[in-house]
């Protein structure tokens, strides 16, 4: 155990008796009158799909704040606390949410809960795959932004809705009604995707962040991003002169922002 697990270990226990006089009763009740799964999602998307096929039979807690950066999030010891009384842990996985593997999954007993890698078992892109091939340091070897496109959104859905029925059997009908109208949204998605895309008339766009390589990748068109696919990468003179020629060749000069990152490496461009 590092020192890190450490901390969150010594100020979970901290936590857990100073509040345990006060919540006991609580807990008693609340669990007598409230058989819903609890369900602790690492960001905003996971926690509507799990909200989406759970229905009446879960409450989401999402850890991560909306519009938050996700990459370099680092969770606190009440954090680490909801995802011990958890009966169901759903990540992303591909290196986005490490910290989930790095400081909860360690030090939280798990041999009663449902752990959903949303990720596991789906074909990700290597990074510089439909990207601008460099090398990023915290996701690793894929480009972990795979819920932005709908077709891979569907398949982490899906695991999730595997492990509502695996740890919750009995209500496997309400899950999977309630999975099918969630997956039908998704194809419905997919398909204005490919039909809506296939008479383009361009088929390279420029955004501040390289997250959309699994869009790119299906709907057959080349991200350029003014930063890479790490959310904290600065780009160098040489990438802003790159982009600018390329720009130029493609009479595009439009750049798409994420809102959640600063729009500055963006503006330098103009």
């Amino acid at each position: 155990m590092n020192k890190r697990q450490q901390i969150f270990v010594t100020a979970t226990i901290i936590i857990i008796l100073i509040a345990a006089s006060a919540t006991v009763f609580f807990s008693f009740q609340n669990n007598t009158e409230d058989n819903k799964l609890k369900v602790v999602s690492s960001f905003y998307p996971l926690a509507f799909f799990t909200q989406e096929i759970g229905g009446e039979n879960v409450t989401v807690k999402q850890l991560i704040p909306d519009n938050t950066e996700v990459h370099n999030w680092q969770p606190s010891s009440a954090d680490l606390l909801a995802v011990e009384d958890a009966d169901v842990i759903v990540y992303n996985g591909a290196s986005l949410d490490h910290w989930f593997e790095d400081d909860i999954l360690p030090v939280i007993d798990s041999d009663d809960k449902v752990i959903v890698e949303t990720t596991e078992g789906i074909q990700l892109l290597e990074t510089g795959q439909e990207t601008d091939e460099r090398e990023h340091e915290h996701e690793g070897n894929y480009d972990p932004h795979t819920w932005l496109s709908p077709f891979i959104a569907k398949q982490q859905a899906q695991n999730i809705y595997e492990a509502l029925v695996r740890k919750d059997p009995n209500n496997e009908g309400y899950y999977s009604e309630r999975w099918q109208t969630l997956k039908a949204r998704f194809e419905e998605l997919d398909n204005d995707y490919l039909t809506g895309l296939s008479t383009k008339g361009k088929d390279e766009v420029f955004v501040s962040h390289s997250a959309f390589g699994y869009l790119a990748d299906r709907y057959g068109f080349k991200q350029h991003g003014v930063i890479g696919i790490s959310a904290d990468e600065q780009p160098s003179a040489s990438v802003y002169v790159k982009l600018v020629e390329m720009m130029t060749e493609h009479e595009t000069y439009v750049i798409y922002v994420d809102p959640v990152y600063s729009d500055e490496s963006a503006q330098t461009l103009k």
